[in-house]
């Protein structure tokens, strides 16, 4: 059983609480939409699942529902009892702690004791960081389905030469595929949010899209962030002292080009290109 409207009311005003605008708090209260995300996160019996800014436990509720072993993660200390007391009975583990410093593999083990898929509503102050962090620094988490702002949720998945792509989805493209899989409206939530929400799949590559031995994952992010630092600069002006000018040639491409033209390999050969 997940929980409804009421009872998330119910539950917030017995512990005299409110949704934290500082924690980027909106609380899902729609059984069809928590149902309907652990659906399309493919998750059931014998899966490991991490589930980050757990709230009240609705979407948790819905995630134990399908078998899965389940760890929430909440850092809000006046929700924790709350939560324990709503999902513990469901066998969910929860932890408190801030996702963004958290030791995972204190919480997750190494990735040879298995894998984890990361299914969330993630708090909008914190998504797009966080899944680039869980992205560079956690390989166990293999696959992530996440509820974003519909903005945010175009940015991670989008593709070279689109409105939305920029620095943040070439990183995603480095580590993984993304694709948005669903739209979520602003009515699900309490608060209501004032923007619209979007599911998006990421499902993380053996291996990276660019060979770390012909460059560098920090040295690519340099030149990436130095790329997209103006946007409607031409990559010969944007990145004049991060790549040398014959680069361009060597790798047949244009330095009249702008950043969003360029997809994640040809950043790649950009950034290592030597002479």
């Amino acid at each position: 059983m997940t929980l409804s409207r009421r009872r998330v009311n119910e539950l917030l005003e017995t512990g005299g609480l409110a949704p934290r605008r500082s924690l980027g708090q909106n609380f899902v209260v729609d059984p069809n939409t928590v149902r309907r995300v652990a659906r399309l996160a493919g998750v059931g019996p014998g899966d490991r699942v991490l589930e980050i800014g757990a709230g009240l436990g609705s979407l948790t509720l819905a995630l134990a529902e399908t078998g899965a072993t389940v760890t929430a993660v909440e850092v809000d200390r006046g929700l924790v009892p709350l939560l324990r007391s709503v999902v513990e009975p469901a066998g969910v583990r929860v932890v408190e702690g801030d996702a963004l410093a958290l030791d995972w593999e204190a919480v997750l083990g190494s990735r040879s004791e298995g894998r984890w898929t990361l299914v969330a509503n993630l708090p909008y102050n914190i998504a797009t960081p966080l899944v680039v962090t869980l992205l560079e620094q956690v390989p166990a988490i293999e696959r992530m389905l996440v509820m974003v702002q519909a903005e945010v949720a175009e940015r991670l998945a989008a593709a070279a030469g689109t409105d939305p792509y920029g620095a943040v989805s070439v990183v995603v493209a480095y580590w993984a595929r993304a694709r948005v899989v669903g739209k979520v409206p602003a009515a699900v939530f309490v608060p209501r949010p004032k923007v619209e929400s979007a599911l998006v799949s990421i499902e993380r590559r053996p291996t990276p899209a660019v060979d770390p031995e012909l460059v560098s994952y920090e040295r690519l992010k340099d030149v990436i962030r130095a790329g997209f630092a103006q946007r409607r600069k031409m990559l010969r002006r944007a990145l004049a002292g991060s790549v040398v000018p014959a680069a361009f040639g060597g790798t047949g491409i244009s330095p009249e080009a702008r950043g969003e033209d360029l997809d994640v390999q040809e950043w790649g050969r950009l950034a290592g290109w030597q002479a």
